[in-house]
């Protein structure tokens, strides 16, 4: 019922919340007497602690910890206990005392621990997912797809996720109580892991290493002799169980699919719905004014005029939960993305950002929904100047954006869920203007692996020249366009 069979490798029982597990009491002496005794439970989490009387009644509300007897259990001797976990209970690593009271013949309190993750088949935890195919995929799946290319050409790359492999879990747990978060306040980071929307935040940051003691160490150069080149990882369990053999020392190198894949096998195992999504021609908007703009001279030549750019692709993931802190109407499908690319909030992560905020252009709503929103849908202003003066400026509201897809559910195959960011009703051709004096327009030709752009003079009296402006156009993951 839990779930958690595939966590046969960990030392430590593994539940979810809101789902009761069983113990048995194994006393010595006389047996336990329901008339005369009674039997108590401490449960810990650091230091946290909260103390349950084990009572006969299964009728209490989900948002609370319950502990009763078996019903179907009269074994006086070895009783057996149900323990209900608050469906908002804290994800962590906790221990357990029971008590007997009188305890005079029936030995001394025992110890136990187990590990608590959220649970997305209990309709009151928070990040309940109400299809069972869907948390197959997006909860259990063991592998994926992540895809990469170019819109026209997407080229799909095995991933192994390793949730159950040995010494992922525990990387997992260790991820949370390594985070600032924790070394600086145990006791509300324990708190505030009730919430997956911070669980996000926390880990966000934790899987990059620009902030913290984090899992992944970006390198977008061409030299990757001191570690791995990011493209021979295949899987997050030799990453995830280098990071903690090598007391939580960052993992090089990576790019945003080894960022957001690790962080997908993060969310996963903490309970979590989460899938990787890929957005082909991504921009990186600097300035928040929600506009790429690209600068050249009259001869093509880029001008380092704006530090704006746009990937071929970009890689994130989205997980599901509900976002108490702003209303049901932003439920759903999150953005996060733990590559290093803004600061939020004074540190390296990105969200969780509404997938529905988004796509209504709320840019008001918490977390980095501006920028999120520029990814996949900001327009690209192509600027033509000249002695300091703008010869022409070209917009295109088309090109950011142009695919966002993740891996189908229970399918080798890619979903397009570009619908689910922005309007895709104008299927036409690209929307361009053109505003300036001379109204130059443009012919854009495709020449791999060069996009040639002639732009022809629209006035009789004017020179007789073309302008080229060349791009290159990267094959690799996440290089700039330039």
């Amino acid at each position: 019922r839990h779930k958690t069979q595939g966590f046969l490798s960990s030392k430590a029982l593994v539940v979810r919340r809101g789902e009761p597990f069983r113990i048995t009491v194994s006393l010595r002496g006389r047996p336990f007497n329901p008339r005369t005794d009674s039997l108590k439970i401490k449960i810990m989490l650091g230091r946290l602690s909260l103390t349950l009387p084990v009572t006969s009644s299964q009728n209490s509300p989900l948002s609370d910890w319950n502990a009763y007897f078996d019903p179907k259990s009269n074994n006086f001797r070895n009783p057996s206990i149900l323990i209900r976990p608050s469906a908002s209970a804290p994800v962590g690593y906790y221990e357990f005392q029971v008590f007997v009271v009188p305890q005079i013949g029936l030995g001394s309190p025992s110890f136990s621990s187990f590990v608590l993750l959220c649970n997305p088949w209990c309709s009151e935890d928070s990040v309940f997912l109400p299809f069972e195919d869907q948390r197959e995929e997006y909860v259990l799946r063991d592998y994926g797809l992540v895809f990469m290319g170019t819109p026209m050409n997407t080229v799909s790359r095995p991933w192994s996720y390793d949730l159950f492999e040995s010494g992922v879990l525990e990387a997992c747990m260790n991820l949370l109580e390594v985070s600032p978060q924790h070394q600086r306040n145990p006791n509300k980071d324990y708190l505030d892991r009730s919430d997956p929307v911070y669980i996000g935040r926390v880990v966000s940051a934790m899987i990059n290493s620009e902030d913290d003691r984090g899992v992944v160490k970006g390198n977008w150069s061409d030299k990757f002799d001191q570690g791995v080149h990011p493209s021979l990882w295949t899987g997050s369990g030799d990453i995830l169980r280098q990071w903690a053999r090598s007391a939580f020392s960052p993992v090089k190198y990576g790019q945003c699919w080894v960022f957001a894949a690790v962080m997908c096998t993060a969310m996963r195992v903490l309970g979590i719905p989460c899938r990787v999504i890929t957005n082909f021609n991504s921009a990186h908007d600097t300035n928040g004014n929600l506009v790429i703009e690209e600068v050249y001279s009259e001869t093509g030549q880029k001008l380092n005029l704006s530090r704006d750019s746009i990937w071929n692709f970009h890689v994130w993931v989205e997980c599901w939960m509900t976002r108490k802190d702003l209303g049901s109407n932003m439920d759903g499908w999150q953005v996060l993305d733990p590559t290093p690319q803004e600061r939020s909030s004074g540190v390296y992560c990105c969200g969780p950002a509404p997938v529905k905020a988004i796509r209504s252009k709320r840019t008001d709503v918490p977390y980095d929904v501006p920028f999120v929103y520029a990814e996949v849908n900001a327009d690209v202003h192509t600027i033509i100047m000249a002695q300091g003066k703008v010869l022409n400026v070209s917009k295109d509201t088309e090109r950011v954006g142009a695919l966002i897809c993740t891996k189908a559910v229970g399918l080798p195959r890619l979903q397009d869920i570009t619908g689910s960011y922005k309007s895709v009703e104008s299927m036409a051709p690209k929307q361009k203007t053109h505003s300036n004096l001379t109204e130059i327009p443009f012919v854009c030709v495709k020449v791999s692996p060069i996009l040639l752009c002639l732009c022809s003079p629209s006035s009789p009296s004017s020179p007789s020249s073309f302008y080229y402006f060349f791009k290159k156009s990267h094959n690799a993951g996440c290089l700039h366009n330039e």
